[in-house]
This record gives structure tokens, C-alpha cells and sequence, in this order.
């Protein structure tokens, strides 16, 4: 991705949303309660889906590689099915 002020600003709207999956889902492990536990778990599936919609706009506005873009949707997708069916199943839904 080449340098420019709209690719910085999405870039860095991504790699914040990006970091926050992990970091709200280290934050659950220390949870003090079961809610707490949920609530880190929904701030991360949250933090995945905005990261879903960086890539999707820089796909779409080729701003990135195709590829690499399509792949890092799919992981996210991924993950953020795996976080939701933890977060159902914690709630006793699934």
C-alpha cells in the first residue's frame, strides 16, 4: 500500500481495530466474572468486524493487494465466527 493521506488514516483505523481483537481477548483471560468475560469477548467480535470494514474499503478501492486483502477478510471472518459462537455459548444460547 503506498503512502498517502487517505491510506495512512485507513491504515491506522486498521491496525488500531486489528490490535484491539487481540488485546480484548488477553483482557478476558484476566476477567473478573463471567459478564466481564462476555463484554471482552464483544469488544473483540466489535473490533473484528471494524477491521472487516477497513479491508473491505481498501479492496474496493484497490488500494491494497487483492490477495492479501481477500485473505485477511477470510481470517477475520473466521475469526469473528469462532468469537461469536464463544460468546453464544458462554450465554448459554448455542
Amino acid at each position: 500500500m503506498e503512502r498517502s493521506p487517505v491510506n495512512d488514516i485507513i491504515g491506522k483505523q486498521l491496525l488500531r481495530s486489528g490490535t484491539s481483537i487481540l488485546a480484548n481477548y488477553i483482557e478476558a483471560n484476566s476477567a473478573s466474572s463471567k459478564k466481564d468475560f462476555i463484554n471482552f469477548f464483544t469488544h473483540s467480535l466489535k473490533s473484528s468486524n471494524e477491521s472487516k470494514v477497513w479491508l473491505t474499503i481498501l479492496r474496493d478501492l484497490k488500494k491494497g493487494e487483492e490477495k492479501e486483502t481477500d485473505w485477511l477478510l477470510n481470517e477475520l471472518i473466521e475469526i469473528s465466527n469462532v468469537i461469536a459462537s464463544s460468546i453464544l455459548t458462554l450465554k448459554g444460547k448455542r
